[in-house]
């Protein structure tokens, strides 16, 4: 059980580089467990020089979850450069599914995962 919560740490953490990369100066997030389900949400700006960068997020974080890849390299997230495009798709792979909007200078995440527990 521990290993899940280390799990939405690193995604969490993944995901503020990410935007920090973006240009972000306001980073909003919030996790939300109710029983087996986790509701991670972001609210963020970005730097408009980045806006080209957004698509990659549905692209990435709406992946197929892939539970083999995520028990083996789950710890690796957060770990490479800021807003490189493979910790997104790590990302994508650990969690369930993403709901992406954006906005003129905003970018809203939920991103939606079950635990093992």
């Amino acid at each position: 059980m521990v290993h899940e919560k280390k799990k939405i740490v690193k995604i969490v953490e993944e995901l503020t580089l990410y935007f920090f990369a973006l240009g972000a100066d306001r980073i909003q997030s919030g996790i939300e467990k109710k029983g087996k389900s986790v509701v991670i949400t972001f609210r963020t700006n970005y730097h408009p020089d980045y806006e080209d960068q957004l698509p990659h997020l549905e692209k990435y974080l709406n992946c197929p979850k892939n539970d083999g890849m995520e028990d083996v390299y789950w710890e690796l997230a957060g770990s490479g450069e800021p807003g490189e495009t493979s910790q997104l798709l790590l990302v994508g792979m650990m969690i369930d599914r993403a709901q992406i909007r954006l906005e003129e200078g905003e970018v809203y995440l939920e991103l939606f995962k079950e635990q093992l527990e």
